[in-house]
């Protein structure tokens, strides 16, 4: 299926949403992720739906913000740019717990084909109020990330470590391919 919708994901503190902001500047429309969003709603009302307080149901509020995010976009003629995804809470969920969560999604129509992976990027990561886990669990993540793409039959282009003019410029003549 072919789709606008493209995922950028991977590494936590890999310069995700850096490109995004860039591409944003250019005109595009980008749907931040659905973790940041949800640790700031809780945070401000003290809610505990917390990666460190709930992660189980920090991990469902953020697949369901994440479906809704795409049935936002479903009629979006250009490219729709995310910062994570459902794919991104369904997998961490499905570690999580051990139930087939992936199997209740249709992974494979919700993005385009070529999914954007940051690597991982010590050089850049930090921590801040939204993002508390350490560089070690980022690892995990992209690598939980880079076995169960393929499997849902993405195709990773690794995003290279660049500044992220030159990033966007990347991603963008991937596209146009």
């Amino acid at each position: 299926m072919r789709t606008n919708r493209v995922l950028i994901t991977g590494c936590s503190g890999g310069g995700k949403s850096t490109l995004l902001d860039t591409l944003r500047a250019r005109g595009y429309r980008t749907i931040e992720e659905p973790g940041r969003r949800i640790v700031r709603a809780e945070q401000a009302q003290g809610g505990s739906a917390l990666p460190w307080i709930d992660l189980p149901a920090f991990l469902r509020r953020a697949l369901a913000l994440a479906q809704s995010d795409l049935d936002g976009v479903r009629d979006a003629t250009d490219f729709v740019f995310f910062d994570r995804g459902a794919i991104d809470a369904a997998s961490g969920l499905e570690e999580l717990t051990g139930a087939p969560v992936l199997d209740d999604v249709d992974a494979s129509a919700l993005y385009r084909r070529e999914v954007f992976l940051a690597p991982p990027w010590p050089e850049i990561f930090t921590n801040d109020p939204e993002r508390r886990h350490g560089f070690d669990d980022a690892v995990r993540e992209y690598r939980r990330l880079a076995e169960t793409l393929p499997r849902l039959g993405y195709m990773i282009v690794e995003l290279p470590k660049t500044a992220p003019e030159s990033r966007a410029d990347f991603v963008l003549s991937i596209l146009a391919r």
